[in-house]
């Protein structure tokens, strides 16, 4: 009986080239690891102790959760409209992926992307692992698995600011929907401004 090995020698690890990259793959990319978040979550909203999907999901005062969340959301894009006009355009590389995501995609596409990620990593990072972690290092891992950002400091403190504050609003208010809306809103107006600022020009 022939033995069935694993050919580790073959798999190698180094840096992806973006341009090389079809919208398939990126696409698929985005969704299994969204998926993936989802899942993870669930798994762990499981094991928390009164703080179930319901009631992480749950509303009472729905005015307040949009206005915190769209006021947050704000703040973040006016701070980021302030970053990309004084900040030097090598510092908010994302090295293309933004670009690739958004580009060329339909309206509808990116209002579906940015719902998908908005609730995927919004009940991963703020309803599982903000209960366990807090929002501190909550926001030191969320900062961390924005990989594209790493390579700039000044990115990288954005996201990790981000992220305490959508973990803010979120104690504050009380339901998951608050950071879900913001979240959602600066990933759709960020995704806008990359697909229609080619049209503009």
């Amino acid at each position: 009986m022939k033995k069935w090995k694993l050919k580790f020698k073959k798999w190698k690890a180094g840096q992806v080239d973006i341009s090389r990259l079809d919208d398939r793959v990126i696409l698929l990319n985005l969704y299994f690891t969204q998926l993936a978040c989802l899942l993870l979550a669930l798994i762990l909203i499981l094991f928390q102790k009164n703080n179930g999907l319901s009631s992480l999901l749950s509303i009472t005062d729905p005015i307040q959760a949009v206005l915190w969340g769209a006021g947050f959301a704000l703040v973040v894009l006016a701070a980021d409209m302030l970053i990309s006009r004084w900040v030097p355009e090598e510092v908010t590389d994302d090295g293309g992926i933004n670009e690739k995501m958004f580009g060329r995609r339909p309206l509808w596409h990116i209002l579906i992307l940015c719902f998908i990620v908005a609730v995927c990593e919004e009940l991963l990072f703020r309803g599982a692992l903000q209960h366990w972690m807090g929002p501190y290092w909550t926001s030191i891992l969320f900062a961390a698995i924005h990989v594209r950002y790493l390579q700039h400091w000044l990115m990288t403190g954005l996201v990790f600011c981000i992220s305490y504050g959508l973990g803010w609003i979120f104690i504050h208010t009380g339901t998951l929907w608050t950071p879900i809306i913001a979240h959602f809103l600066i990933d759709l107006v960020m995704g806008c401004i990359i697909r229609f600022k080619k049209d503009a020009a």
